[in-house]
């Protein structure tokens, strides 16, 4: 089965090094891998936001901030590359790149796609995600978040906020129409990504955390929303 899984930059570094997330994260890839093809892109996180926020104060263009924030990506997934010995030239930046790594390895992982005067900007670490598991015919498509999944409110913010384990694609895009979205924004799942997979009917998971991601991907118990 070959798996896409979108991770937020500030999962892998919210303020400091998270070494025991990473750590896991190693072990269950590896585990994983075995028997499926991994795909892992990796968000900006803090570092990306803190820049185009800069810069947007400033007065940088939003393709300026999108350049940077790509490259933040990138650096983002260089690091996790090395993390898991994985010692690629260089990170893969477009999707045949991709695919021509996941022929030759078990795990690839990646940031922002593009490259030269081109760079798939305008769009969340999930977009890219979402076109490359279109792109390789994934079979399963999972947002890792700092949220167990989707809730009706930001349950950071509202404590009334009611957890959905389960959403259908029309439901969930009522839910994306209310959403405004710039460079640096983070929303549970960015509405590129979410056009391609409603389109695809590709399985999407949003979940929380490296026990549940390795339930959703052995096909045993966890906790996430499912869009479907």
């Amino acid at each position: 089965m070959k798996v896409v899984i979108s991770i937020g930059g500030s999962i892998i570094v919210p303020d400091g090094i998270d070494f025991r997330f990473l750590n896991k994260l190693k072990k269950v890839l590896f585990r994983l891998s075995k028997k499926h093809r991994i795909v892992v892109i990796t968000g900006g996180g803090k570092t990306a936001r803190r820049y185009i926020e800069a810069l947007e104060k400033e007065g940088a263009s939003e393709y300026t901030r999108d350049l940077v924030g790509i490259e933040c990506t990138r650096l983002n997934a260089r690091f996790l590359s090395s993390f898991l010995g994985y010692l690629y030239k260089e990170v893969p930046r477009t999707l045949r790149e991709v695919s021509v790594m996941l022929s030759r390895s078990r795990i690839v992982v990646c940031g922002g796609l593009g490259q030269g005067r081109r760079v798939d900007g305008g769009r969340t670490s999930d977009g890219t995600s979402a076109e490359i598991a279109q792109y390789i015919w994934a079979h399963l498509f999972i947002n890792m978040t700092n949220v167990k999944g989707l809730y009706t409110k930001d349950p950071r913010k509202f404590k009334d906020a009611k957890f959905i384990p389960k959403i259908s694609y029309k439901e969930f895009n009522k839910i994306m129409s209310k959403v405004k979205e710039k460079p640096g924004s983070h929303f549970i799942l960015d509405s590129f990504a979410f056009r391609i997979v409603s389109r695809k009917k590709i399985k999407t998971i949003i979940l929380c955390g490296v026990k549940n991601l390795q339930g959703a991907i052995e096909g045993k118990k966890f906790v996430g929303t499912v869009i479907s």
